[in-house]
């Protein structure tokens, strides 16, 4: 089981999930980097979980979405409080948004830390079979957001799954 330093937390620690495809943004790549902003979200109910949920310090899982073997790939913390996704306002990037205003922004983000990558990925199918996850967000059906919440008994079983 991977083992994390919360120390540095204060307040209530939430748990998500992050979807990115690897093509577009991996774990390799957050690793690389280390701190990067989560740009791009175009969902009111992902952008409220930005805005208005997310805290300095809560613990994500980053799972690879659209790719061969969908699934967990590793594990990331929020670095920052929300704040205005830039990309909306410059017509040049692929997630501009004419409509949204730099004085009253539409869209936010904020920035995620590299923890550690996952010696084996946990697969959406393998997640699927555990009876454990029942009523896990990213398993109900038609859900297809790129942010959500995990309930700490989930975040708690799939830390048991890691066997890292």
């Amino acid at each position: 089981m991977v083992k994390l330093d919360t120390t540095q937390r204060t307040g209530f620690m939430q748990y998500w999930l992050m979807k990115s495809e690897p093509d577009a943004f991996s774990i390799d790549d957050l690793q690389k980097v280390g701190t990067e902003p989560w740009d791009g979200i175009r969902n009111y109910q992902a952008r409220n979980f930005m805005r208005d949920d997310m805290k300095i310090g809560d613990l994500v899982f980053f799972y690879h979405s659209s790719c061969k073997i969908p699934g967990i790939v590793g594990l990331m913390e929020v670095a920052s409080e929300s704040y205005p996704d830039f990309t909306a306002f410059d017509s040049n990037e692929k997630y501009f948004d004419s409509r949204s205003n730099p004085e009253k922004p539409t869209w936010m983000m904020v920035d995620v830390k590299f923890v550690q990558k996952l010696a084996v990925p946990i697969t959406l199918q393998s997640l699927k079979q555990n009876p454990k996850l029942d009523g896990m967000r990213l398993l109900q059906k038609g859900n297809r957001l790129s942010i959500m919440p995990v309930e700490k008994v989930h975040w708690d079983t799939i830390m048991d799954m890691t066997n890292v």
